[in-house]
């Protein structure tokens, strides 16, 4: 029989446990935000050919904490050697995370131990072109094994950048279906850029998630809601969260399915210029609410 005295202990206790299951059951999940932010320099070459020195301490002032370089006219390391140019990004509290790189097997050979010497994270091809047939794909897929081992022996990995053409239909396939189809996922890695498989009217997110975790990196920009006419000099893009690209939907579903990097990589600047989009674009993706 429940004594009076038992009743008044197990009311307490109950009481006690209230407070702490209700904060449990009604606590707010954690905020779901991207590990860094990072911009792909070939944004801002113009004032790094320039000055080089100054245009990185700008970006790191503004609170970039991540680059990606490219194979301009001076190099990846923008004629200074590989270490020097790394102290000149960590000075600025900038990590160089990856580069593109176009190149054959001995450049790569020769690239991938510089990039891995100082603790870069990928080489990233950019630019195959339109092929002819299908098959050409293939035998690019073949190439990027080859680079990816390569990368892998060094150190460091390798992945690809599509751009638009992987996206339009060749002999009745898609070159990314066949791209990703064909590469070894132990060596190949992808880089998505937003802009361009939405332009191309394919959907980012049933990338992301069927080859999950193969797109580790991202490019960032926006695409205007009145597409500019084909073949623009300025193209359609447009700083983000500006356009119709999903960003809060689509970065969340990056982050469950193994995406690493982000990198900002504006290509209009509409009464801007490129380090003030720079600043515009990172304001935004710091205020990102993902979903």
């Amino acid at each position: 029989m429940t004594t009076r005295r038992s009743f008044i202990k197990n009311t307490s206790l109950l009481a006690l446990s209230l407070p702490l299951f209700k904060s449990n059951l009604f606590a707010e999940s954690p905020i779901k935000k991207l590990p860094a932010i990072g911009i792909q320099l070939y944004m801002v070459n113009e004032d790094m050919a320039k000055d080089p020195a100054g245009t990185l301490a700008q970006l790191g002032k503004m609170g970039y904490t991540q680059i990606e370089s490219y194979g301009g006219d001076k190099g990846i390391f923008w004629g200074m050697s590989n270490k020097e140019f790394n102290k000149l990004a960590n000075d600025n509290g900038l990590t160089l995370i990856s580069s593109h790189f176009a190149g054959n097997e001995e450049e790569f050979e020769k690239t991938a131990a510089l990039a891995a010497d100082i603790g870069m994270k990928y080489l990233i091809y950019p630019w195959k072109g339109p092929q002819k047939d299908i098959e050409a794909f293939k035998r690019i897929a073949v190439e990027f094994n080859d680079y990816g081992a390569i990368c892998q022996k060094n150190g460091l990995k390798f992945a690809y950048h599509p751009h638009d053409y992987p996206y339009k239909p060749v002999d009745g396939q898609l070159p990314i279906d066949v791209l990703l189809a064909n590469t070894d996922k132990e060596f190949v890695d992808f880089q998505m850029d937003y802009y361009y498989t939405v332009t191309e009217g394919q959907d980012p997110e049933t990338y992301i998630k069927k080859y999950s975790p193969r797109f580790k990196l991202c490019h960032l920009r926006d695409v205007l809601k009145e597409r500019l006419p084909a073949g623009s000099e300025d193209e359609s893009a447009c700083d983000l969260g500006q356009g119709i690209i999903n960003y809060p939907h689509l970065l969340s579903t990056a982050l469950d399915n193994g995406m690493e990097y982000f990198f900002v990589e504006q290509s209009r600047f509409y009464h801007e210029t490129p380090l003030q989009s720079a600043k515009v674009n990172l304001d935004y993706l710091k205020n990102l609410k993902l979903v």
